[in-house]
């Protein structure tokens, strides 16, 4: 069933790092969770060719996002830390991927095509950012560079409930917006939020806010161009 539309609150803690870093990066993150994808998915236009594509790709992208926290674990100092990234990890590979191939399965494609599918331009340049943040950097960098993916698809779906301009009913993607506006992913969002702050507060202070943000904004970048990658249907 599609959701019920209702105002979802911001995920942000005011002041914090996450608030300061999408602040800081706002036109690059409103060309992210506001693109012309995100609109299509909204009112149902959205051409089932390009969601195929972006399914395709999001399938070979969560593979890469599973190597992310196994490095998140690597580059932890405490063994809370690691026990978080490996749990993230194995929540990507024993359910997430699962329930995605599931949802892929209702759109005529299958596991191994998936597998078997050559990384499009866009899938290889988000990623490969992520583990070089995270191999060149320390935890914080890491998951700031995660950060746009896990968060921005919360506000996107928050976004689209709260757009009169999104059908609800009689809509292909209805299904995926319910998928990012479940309680269940806004608390994985909102823990995203919380430990970027608790980071900051460990790792930071203000002589790394520029090179945070830079990180921040070259993210939301990538995932804009993830949609461009969909929508257009560029290899």
């Amino acid at each position: 069933m599609p959701p019920a539309r209702q105002p979802l609150p911001d995920l942000a803690t005011p002041g914090g790092l996450f608030d300061r870093l999408r602040a800081a990066a706002r036109p690059s993150w409103d060309r992210y969770v506001r693109h012309d994808f995100v609109a299509g998915m909204g009112d149902g236009t959205l051409p089932e060719a390009s969601f195929r594509h972006y399914l395709i790709q999001d399938y070979l992208f969560l593979i890469h996002f599973a190597r992310a926290y196994a490095l998140a674990a690597f580059k932890a100092d405490t063994l809370a830390d690691m026990r978080t990234a490996a749990r993230s990890m194995a929540a990507i590979l024993d359910l997430e991927m699962g329930l995605h191939v599931k949802y892929c399965a209702g759109w005529g494609l299958d596991e191994a095509a998936m597998q078997a599918a050559p990384e499009a331009q866009g899938t290889l340049a988000y990623t490969r950012f992520v583990l070089e943040r995270g191999l060149a950097g320390d935890l914080l960098d890491l998951h700031v560079a995660l950060a746009p993916c896990i968060v921005g698809y919360a506000e996107i779906a928050a976004n689209l409930l709260a757009d009169p301009a999104t059908r609800l009913d009689d809509n292909p993607y209805a299904d995926w917006i319910a998928m990012y506006a479940d309680p269940e992913y806004r608390a994985v969002a909102g823990a995203q939020v919380a430990l970027l702050d608790r980071l900051a507060a460990t790792r930071g202070g203000e002589a790394r806010m520029a090179d945070l943000s830079r990180t921040f904004d070259a993210a939301s970048r990538l995932e804009a161009g993830f949609w461009d990658m969909g929508l257009r249907l560029l290899p």
